[in-house]
Parts: structure tokens; sequence; C-alpha cells
């Protein structure tokens, strides 16, 4: 296989401390990535700050929902989705990407029809957003030391990887810099838009496979699925 070309993304944001070393270290290495902002982060001034110098560098910022309570696709009340995807779309105002980029929230990086409830699909097709998936989760999050080695091996699996880091605490990025120089020691390029199977939804309008991640409404009546 050829080496790959790599779709940095980040989830979970802006952190003071973390969003500030990612993008120290993006910017040392000339390099654009895609974030993905929880709603209620941006009202906080300084993380919100965080934002604007992300976008001002050259970022996209992205809508990665309110509250990131977790998956739509469970959600039940009426209004969540104005709630958690409108609402963060109003704070991002001029920050938000011309596309209206929307990331759902996977619990635990899984792909499936729990990312998103009949509502939402509906309002994101309204406002016409563009729904961005992932293709490479090494964990980060919970192994902050041994996410480098399972996210190379992601990235050199597969042509295009969409790889999802996370801005937040926990240690995990201070292995950034050196991850990025491995995948360039592997001969990879880095770009900035999506590869095409990463977007089920482009500016309000569904493709093919959108349904894969969509919950089938219950009809009026039947019992809710167990907690799994």
């Amino acid at each position: 296989m050829s080496a790959p070309t790599v779709t940095l993304t980040f989830d979970n944001g802006p952190d003071a401390e973390v969003t500030r070393l990612v993008l120290d270290v993006l910017r040392r290495r000339g390099l654009h990535a895609t974030f993905f902002v929880i709603g209620r982060r941006l009202l906080d001034p300084p993380l919100r700050n965080l934002a604007e110098r992300a976008h001002a560098e050259g970022h996209w910022i992205g809508n990665h929902t309110f509250s990131h309570d977790g998956p739509l696709g469970g959600r039940r009340d009426s209004g969540h989705a104005a709630a958690e995807i409108g609402r963060t779309q109003e704070l991002l105002g001029t920050l938000s990407h011309p596309d209206r980029l929307f990331r759902p929230v996977g619990g635990g990086g899984r792909l499936g029809p729990h990312l998103l409830s009949a509502e939402a699909r509906d309002h994101l097709v309204a406002e016409a957003h563009t729904m961005v998936v992932w293709s490479a989760v090494p964990g980060d999050w919970r192994d902050a030391d041994g996410w480098p080695k399972i996210a190379l091996a992601q990235c050199l699996g597969q042509p295009e990887p969409l790889l999802v880091l996370h801005d937040i605490a926990g240690g995990a990025m201070r292995h950034l810099d050196a991850f990025l120089g491995s995948l360039a020691d592997a001969g990879a390029s880095f770009r900035q838009d999506f590869p095409a199977d990463c977007l089920p939804m482009k500016r309000g309008v569904a493709e093919a496979g959108l349904a894969q991640y969509v919950t089938p409404a219950r009809a009026e009546g039947d019992s809710p699925c167990p907690a799994p």
C-alpha cells in the first residue's frame, strides 16, 4: 500500500492548556486540522479565544454538540436537536466552517445507528449541515501513552484515514509532535479536507450510507430497547 494521506481532527475542546499545545505543534509543522468543539465550552471567554485562535490560524471549526452527554441516537425528548446542535451552531457564529461541519458523539469511537436520532438527522438536513464521521480512532482519551502506536498502525493501514484525537486533559497530546513525525517519516502526507466515505451528509444532502447512522424510530407503543 502506498503512503497514506491523513486528515487530522480534534474533538471535545477547547481546553485551556491542551488546545494551546496542539495549536503550537500544528503551527510548527505547518499543518491544518479541524477542531470539533463542544458548545458549552465556548461560553467560557478564554476557551472561546482558543477557538478563535484556531480559526485565525487556518484550522476549521466544527460542531460536536452542546453538552457531549452521549450519542443523539438514544434521545427521544423533543427539541434535543436544536438544543445540542442548533445552540452550538449559534455559539460558533463566524467561527463556523461554511459547510456547517457537524460530528456526532460516538460514545467511545463507535460507528453505527446510535449516532443520530431521526430528529437530529432532520435538523441537520434542514440546516444544511455536513456530517463528518471517522475511520481511525486510537483511543487517546483512555491510553495517554499507548495511542501513538495504535494510531500509526491505523493510519498506515488505509489510504485516506480520517483520524480522531482529543484536545482534552490527560496527557495524551504530549506525544502529538513525535507521532506526527513518525507519520511523516513513514511517508504520510496530510490534508485538511475529508475523504468522501466519511461524509454521509453534505450541506444537508444525504449521501449513500447515511441511514446506517440513524436510529430507527420506534413505533408508538413499542417498549424501549434494554440498555446494553
